[in-house]
């Protein structure tokens, strides 16, 4: 079976479900966002949380994506920096202990965290300190981080550091790998339109829901997915409740969505990323990795975080004949 890398940011997760959206607009936090934050602004927006129920968990995009396809069985490993501090610890033994091999560099900053507020509809908005993640820079990426993987999974907020982003897109390239990238969050989007689009070429497989492609391509959804196809071998653009449009080459699918209740949409994209990847890593039609990909993405939405307990894995396996 073919291998996968990731690279992004090691965040654990801290969650908390609001019961109305007026505290959004307290923190100037728009819904359904990603903001980087400081340490100083983290801890005012938890303070202002404080009235609100949290769980903690290990997080950050790419990590999520990987994790899952570790269980999935996909043999996968993950690149990032964690602090010396036990936030650090308690993220790379979650890797690990699914199977991922962990690539870490440690640093003395502190770990960074990533605070998912969870509106009452299920949206989620983000206020991401970074942390030691930060200190991630294209300095550790060379040819030999790729050799034996097959693919490299990069998310979208890794374009903080443009020259890490680009160089790690080159090179995985350049070394034999697929790249595949995951655009992240509309605002991240918006701010790096033209660069990119420049790198567009050098990418073949691109994740996108509905507002992150027009924020790409200035189009609709639909021509959005044409516009990325033309330049990367694989296009899929996430419409929300009307499912995801697939593209590579002269083939076009449109996957549809089952009526299941949202509880949280935390990890919704990760995991539809996941389910694809896999069915794309065993030789399955596109259409079968859409359907692979919305069914872990309808199974997330439907419990708080971006993590599923064994039980739902179970379940979510046996739906797709991968229980043993």
């Amino acid at each position: 079976m073919k291998k996968i890398i990731g690279i992004g940011s090691a965040l654990v997760d801290i969650l908390t479900r609001i019961d109305n959206d007026e505290v959004l607009k307290e923190i100037n936090i728009p819904k359904g966002s990603m903001q980087l934050v400081d340490e100083k602004l983290s801890a005012a927006i938890g303070d202002r949380l404080g009235k609100y129920e949290s769980v903690m968990a290990p997080g950050g995009s790419a990590a999520n994506t990987i994790h899952a396809l570790a269980k999935l069985g996909v043999e996968a490993g993950f690149i990032s920096y964690v602090g010396k501090d036990e936030m650090g610890k308690f993220f790379e033994e979650s890797m690990s202990s699914v199977g991922v091999k962990p690539m870490m560099f440690h640093s003395d900053t502190a770990s960074g965290t990533a605070r998912t507020i969870i509106s009452p509809d299920g949206e989620r908005t983000f206020a991401t300190n970074l942390g030691a993640s930060l200190e991630l820079n294209e300095n550790v990426i060379n040819a030999e981080t790729f050799v034996d993987w097959d693919y490299c999974y990069v998310e979208g907020y890794l374009i903080a550091n443009k020259n890490l982003f680009k160089k790690t897109i080159l090179t995985a390239k350049d070394s034999g790998c697929k790249v595949i990238l995951d655009l992240a969050s509309y605002n991240v989007v918006e701010d790096n339109r033209d660069f990119l689009n420049e790198l567009l070429p050098y990418i073949d497989i691109v994740f996108a829901n509905e507002e992150e492609a027009k924020a790409l391509t200035n189009t609709s959804a639909e021509e959005s997915l044409y516009y990325i196809a033309d330049r990367a071998e694989i296009a899929v653009v996430k419409i929300g409740k009307k499912g995801s449009l697939i593209k590579r080459g002269g083939e076009t699918v449109q996957i549809g969505c089952n009526k299941v209740e949202v509880i949280d949409t935390t990890g919704a994209g990760d995991m539809y990323a996941a389910g694809f990847l896999y069915g794309l890593i065993n030789d399955y039609d596109l259409e079968k990795c859409g359907t692979i990909g919305n069914l872990l993405a309808e199974s997330i939405i439907q419990v708080i975080g971006a993590k599923m307990d064994e039980d739902r894995w179970k379940m979510f396996k046996k739906s797709i004949g991968l229980f043993n």
